[in-house]
């Protein structure tokens, strides 16, 4: 079976139908955006309940207000999802990367290695920030974040740090333990 062939997720969850007319708005949204609903979203909707906290947490961390951009954002998820070898997360925000930083190698090198990236100071402390909270994030200490400062990232910065690198560990296991398989569409965007 090829990837195209292959189902949103492999678990056989029922689905909500008819959408609740709130939920297919947000759908609807993401057709009208980006030409597509997310698989990610669409694995959810078999719980509106749980499609609900996902996206409202997703949205906050990811779009709400912060020291830190949508890119920079972005890139702590690509490495997080690197580490963690999440097929669904690597696909569909290295194409955000690319997007976001009009860069095509950038989100490439972000998949494969971030150190071989050619990374500002404030960039490259960021993103070891976020591979050692994934790796051995329990040997995190005040040195760590101290780095963050001197690279310029506030107290709030270094929270939203943690927060995206957090929530992306948290979504990268649960899309590999069911499978869940990026839209074919993030493959060929922003090349």
């Amino acid at each position: 079976m090829s990837v195209k062939d292959k189902p949103v997720h492999a678990l056989d969850l029922p689905q909500v139908d008819p959408l609740p007319e709130e939920t297919q708005r947000y759908f609807d949204i993401c057709v009208e955006k980006l030409g597509f609903v997310p698989n990610v979203l669409s694995a959810y909707a078999f719980n509106i309940d749980k499609l609900n906290g996902f996206t409202t947490l997703y949205n906050d961390l990811m779009l709400g207000p912060s020291g830190l951009n949508k890119l920079e954002r972005e890139m702590i998820a690509v490495v997080v999802s690197s580490i963690n070898h999440c097929f669904y997360c690597l696909t569909a925000h290295g194409a955000a990367v690319r997007q976001l930083s009009g860069d095509p190698t950038l989100g490439e090198v972000l998949v494969m290695n971030y150190r071989a990236a050619d990374l500002s100071v404030r960039h490259k402390a960021m993103l070891d920030f976020a591979a050692k909270m994934t790796e051995v994030g329990h040997k995190i200490e005040e040195s760590d974040r101290q780095v963050l400062r001197d690279a310029g990232f506030s107290d709030p910065d270094i929270w939203d740090i943690a927060s995206v690198a957090g929530f992306f560990n948290m979504s990268n296991r649960v899309s590999n333990a069911v499978d869940k398989q990026p839209n074919i569409e993030y493959h060929s965007q922003n090349r």
